[in-house]
């Protein structure tokens, strides 16, 4: 009767143990040890039946093993069947696509920050050259040759700043069209795959760069006229310093003529 009173014990911690734990995978592995120890009592519990004098507990060690094996069943299916749900090639497909646009938008992000800086760096110095050489043009005939020397030598730096952040834009010009494509190509990878809202999100990220992209293009764009404008006035102002200079020495012949005669 000990033995009895001890698997009945037993089996209600099994079947407790088993209703707490369809809503709880996390425990799974504790309730199988506690179903290991009621089919040890139901074991025991048949051994015993066999006996003179409990032999009516059959009924109950049957039961016992059918409930026991049908809960473990039970127990294994669940977590299996979500398993392979979360596992399908759509889902996979459509993880992979969301991590395709995410990677795709970061390197869009890159490509176009660093063409902004380098179109505003652009801007900067040409900016600064039509500044120096506008101040060169007016003080034509004013300076002395170190001053309009040390003038020329400011002007060429800024030249030659131009030049190279020019070269530096056209760099990642490239960089940023590259970048541009591979998130179209991203964007549609994730449309077809059903990853939707990854396609939008990339698509907006696309938008967003170009209109950054174009006020940057802008400014190069207005300094680039700026400067054609200052290299106009440069000829003209050189035309008429040349002519200047062709009328004072004109005029210093002149005089010297006279004071000969």
């Amino acid at each position: 009767m000990q033995a009895v009173r001890q698997c009945s014990v037993c089996a209600r911690h099994a079947a407790g143990g088993l209703i707490r734990n369809q809503t709880d995978v996390s425990l799974l592995q504790t309730s199988r040890s506690v179903l290991r120890r009621g089919a040890a009592c139901v074991r025991f519990l048949s051994s015993e039946g066999r006996k003179p004098g409990v032999q009516t507990l059959g009924g109950l060690t049957s039961h016992m093993s059918i409930a026991s094996l049908n809960a473990d069943s039970g127990l294994c299916d669940v977590p299996f069947a979500q398993q392979v749900e979360n596992l399908s090639h759509n889902s996979l497909i459509r993880r992979a696509a969301s991590v395709v646009t995410d990677s795709s938008s970061t390197f869009l992000s890159q490509a176009t920050l660093a063409l902004i800086n380098a179109l505003t760096d652009y801007s900067k110095a040409v900016h600064s050259r039509i500044i120096f050489q506008r101040r060169y043009l007016v003080s034509l005939g004013k300076l002395n040759p170190a001053e309009q020397d040390s003038l020329q030598q400011v002007i060429s730096g800024w030249r030659a700043e131009a030049i190279e952040r020019l070269e530096e834009c056209k760099r990642y010009e490239s960089t940023w069209n590259n970048a541009v494509s591979l998130c179209e190509m991203a964007a549609e990878a994730a449309y077809t795959s059903g990853a939707q809202q990854a396609s939008i999100s990339v698509r907006t990220n696309i938008q967003v760069a170009q209109l950054q992209v174009d006020k940057a293009r802008k400014l190069s764009s207005d300094a680039d006229k700026k400067l054609a404008e200052t290299k106009v006035e440069e000829i003209q102002r050189m035309a008429e310093y040349t002519a200047f200079l062709e009328s004072s020495d004109e005029h210093e012949v002149q005089e010297a003529y006279l004071r000969e005669d």
